[in-house]
Parts: structure tokens; C-alpha cells; sequence
């Protein structure tokens, strides 16, 4: 199978993902939650275990205590997920409004260049989404992140399969 191939399918698979994740935005919201559960819940594990190799005692509880609250908010995430699927989804509300903040802030230093409507427009717009969804949070919240993942394995496939084509052209052009 030529390489410009295997790009396309992978992006139609993205592609097809994206419809079933669009399709039921809430119940990919809940597996997001689940899987960042899990791995909050191994990775505050290796934590405690690391905390136990170091050195200085400093270290050492640091690590342990920071190893400990990781394993407690992922317990959490798979223990009631509907509230870890509305905390997740306040969290990328306020960071999409910090990000769409900085970027504003950011645009006036490049006020001179060609680059400060563009940064303007899209810090703008983040914040300006964010504020739609936090208008909207009771009926938006719970399928958030699932609206988020569907949209992103949505532009990805199309990405890849613009790639896939992109090499295939430039398979042709070389191969001349």
C-alpha cells in the first residue's frame, strides 16, 4: 500500500470517529472523564512510587503528597463523572478565555506589524466563545469536551486527508 494511502485512510477513520463523537457529544464527554480518571489515578501512582526513591525528605513528600491529590482527583473523575465531565469542561472555558486574553493583550505589542489584527481577532473570538458557552453552560456543559474531541478528530481527518493528497502529488511531481 503507497504511503499516500494509508495517510488517507487514517484520516477518513478520524473522520468517521468524529461523526459517532458528534453524534453522542455526552457520552464522549463521560469517556473523556473516565480515561483522564484512569490516568490521573496511574500517574499519581508512579508519583508515589518516584517519592519513595528520592533522596532528600523535601523531595520525598512533596512527591508522595503530590502523587496522593493526583490519585484522589482521578478516584474522583471515575467515581462520579458527571461532575468531573462539568469540572473538565470548566476548565477549558476558563482556559479558553485566558488564552483569548493573552492573545488581545499580545496583539497590541504587535500593533505595528501585520500580525495584530489577526492575533486580535482570534483572542476575540476565544473570548467571545467562551463567553457563549459560559451563557449556555447548564445545556452546553456535559457535552463540551465531547463537542470539543468531535470537532478536533473532525478537522484532523480532513487535515490528513488534504496530507494524503499533498504526498500523492508530490509523489508524481518527484517521480517525473
Amino acid at each position: 500500500m503507497k504511503d499516500w494511502v494509508k495517510w488517507l485512510l487514517l484520516g477518513l477513520v478520524s473522520v468517521v470517529f468524529s461523526v459517532f463523537v458528534l453524534g453522542n457529544a455526552a457520552f464522549a464527554s463521560l469517556a473523556v472523564t473516565t480515561l483522564t480518571g484512569a490516568l490521573f489515578v496511574l500517574s499519581g501512582g508512579f508519583q508515589i512510587v518516584g517519592g519513595f526513591a528520592a533522596e532528600s525528605t523535601g523531595s520525598k513528600v512533596f512527591s508522595i503528597l503530590l502523587g496522593a491529590l493526583m490519585v484522589l482527583l482521578g478516584l474522583s473523575f471515575l467515581f462520579n463523572p458527571l461532575e468531573g465531565v462539568i469540572s473538565l469542561a470548566l476548565l477549558v472555558l476558563i482556559l479558553l478565555a485566558a488564552s483569548g486574553v493573552i492573545r488581545i493583550v499580545f496583539s497590541w505589542r504587535m500593533r505595528s506589524t501585520a500580525f495584530f489584527w489577526p492575533m486580535l481577532i482570534s483572542g476575540a473570538l476565544s473570548v467571545l466563545l467562551a463567553a457563549y458557552i459560559l451563557a449556555n453552560f447548564a445545556s452546553v456543559g456535559p457535552q463540551l469536551l465531547g463537542i470539543l474531541l468531535g470537532v478536533e478528530l473532525l478537522l484532523n481527518g480532513a487535515g490528513l486527508i488534504v496530507l494524503s493528497f499533498f504526498i500523492r502529488t508530490l509523489g508524481r511531481i518527484l517521480h517525473k
